[in-house]
């Protein structure tokens, strides 16, 4: 069997790889200079937590069939020296899914938004209806033990992440999973710090089309008008198109259905940007070989990967919500598919500036008009997440200029967060926590408690 060396291996889909592999019966090894919670409980029960940390190069040998490389590692890790000293093959993880689903039909779920989302509903309407796959995806979904899992399945669903794919090699993650059927949910500039121009950014989708497989299929959202150009720019006459847009559905006494092929169900999720999802959702299982009336049964079932409009909180007077949304069009989107849902409700939106590109004040001006249907709206960031990143203060008089929100608030301390948070209304009230973070360390469930004992459940 194959021995193979993760260097970076707490990562949190580097630590999940390793444990499929070493389940599939390839011996694993592997270092990092941190492991947090819960890549470190996960390693241990699986036998494969380093016995201590850091680096050794006296754990790459000529033995090794591959070395498998994370974001975490540096150009001067000594391992990886160690592992181009001795000629040992190198993969960022990336590649090595797909060096090891050459043979399979590869599904690919690419977008600025709403990739995870739909790449879930994939997943579970799959299980759902017992059809074997391997899968890759960057969140923790129900029903699923692992974010990764190699078999010997014939078909593989992955989420496709455009940030770069290691130290090694920067080009983004989904240009080395060459997919059989891809989907592009929505182009929406991100990543800042990597593309630093909107053009920049397109090109990688553009790219992406082209490393579709011959004789391939593309799903894309044909209502976002960008990715619609896009697309026809980059016209293959190998390929199949499937474009979508926003299934048939009514919104009834807070419950929303869909109706595909004359069948009408109940959904669990809710939200526009949600329902292009389930429509992209809906082909890639076509596409499969699961029929419409299969796929309605499953997906009513379906209740959201986490941090995605995760139900915190719920009892007749409010509805606390946490979401992943960061990313302008993802966070403007959130807030409309709350307050759509109830609609008669105080929207209460926090919303933390964490990522490079939502920290950096030229790119502030994305975010002008995505908080105008929150009734009220604050904005966090931690003094401490700029410094990790190197990053200037923030010109608070600038943010709220830009964002043009009234009412807007800014804090960059916890307890005035909170404090702020607890004065907000408790009846008929929807509270909205956004952030790619944790609101630099937040007890949500001290949170939950405090919203728990000022309303009447």
């Amino acid at each position: 069997m194959p021995q193979i060396h993760f260097i970076a291996i707490g990562g949190n889909v580097m630590h999940q790889l390793a444990i499929t592999l070493a389940q599939k019966g390839y011996e694993i090894s592997g270092s990092d200079d941190e492991i947090f919670e819960p890549a470190r409980t996960n390693l241990l029960v699986a036998g494969l937590l380093p016995k201590e940390i850091g680096w050794f190069p006296s754990k790459i040998s000529p033995s090794l069939s591959a070395v498998v490389i994370g974001m975490h590692a540096r150009m001067d890790n000594p391992e990886l020296m160690q592992a181009k000293a001795l000629g040992i093959p190198i993969y960022s993880f990336p590649e090595f899914i797909f060096n090891e689903s050459r043979n399979k039909k590869r599904v690919v779920i690419g977008g600025s938004h709403g990739k995870t989302t739909t790449t879930a509903m994939v997943m579970h309407v799959l299980k759902e209806q017992s059809f074997q796959f391997d899968y890759l995806i960057g969140a923790q979904l129900k029903g699923f033990e692992q974010s990764v899992q190699l078999t010997n399945a014939s078909v593989i669903v992955c989420e496709g992440d455009e940030y770069p794919a290691s130290v090694l090699n920067k080009r983004p993650k989904f240009h080395f999973l060459h997919p059989n059927i891809a989907v592009i949910t929505g182009i929406a500039w991100d990543h800042i710090n990597v593309f630093p121009t909107f053009e920049e950014y397109q090109l990688q989708f553009e790219i992406f089309i082209s490393k579709i497989e011959p004789n391939g299929t593309l799903i894309y959202n044909a209502a976002d008008d960008q990715l619609a150009v896009l697309v026809k720019k980059n016209m293959r006459t190998d390929l199949q198109y499937i474009p979508y847009t926003l299934p048939k559905h009514e919104l009834s006494n807070g419950v929303t259905y869909i109706t595909m092929d004359g069948i009408t169900v109940p959904l669990k999720v809710f939200g526009n940007h949600n329902l292009y999802n389930l429509q992209a959702a809906f082909w890639v299982c076509k596409t499969l070989g699961v029929d419409s009336k299969a796929f309605l049964q499953s997906i009513q079932g379906f209740t959201g990967a986490s941090k995605r409009l995760e139900i915190l909180l719920q009892n007749k007077n409010i509805t606390i919500f946490r979401d992943f949304a960061h990313a302008p069009s993802k966070v403007k989107a959130t807030i409309e598919a709350v307050k759509q849902q109830f609609p008669q409700r105080h929207l209460t939106a926090v919303f933390e500036l964490h990522t490079y590109s939502s920290l950096n004040a030229s790119f502030f001006k994305e975010y002008e008009g995505v908080f105008n249907q929150a009734d009220s709206c604050a904005i966090f960031y931690a003094e401490h997440a700029l410094l990790i990143k190197k990053m200037p203060p923030i010109n608070e008089e600038l943010l709220q200029q830009c964002i043009a929100k009234k009412g807007l608030v800014v804090f960059h301390e916890k307890p005035k967060l909170l404090n702020w948070i607890a004065q907000q209304p408790k009846t008929q009230a929807s509270l909205l926590l956004m952030s790619s973070g944790d609101f630099d360390g937040l007890d949500i469930n001290e949170l939950i408690d405090h919203f728990k004992e000022s309303s009447t459940i």
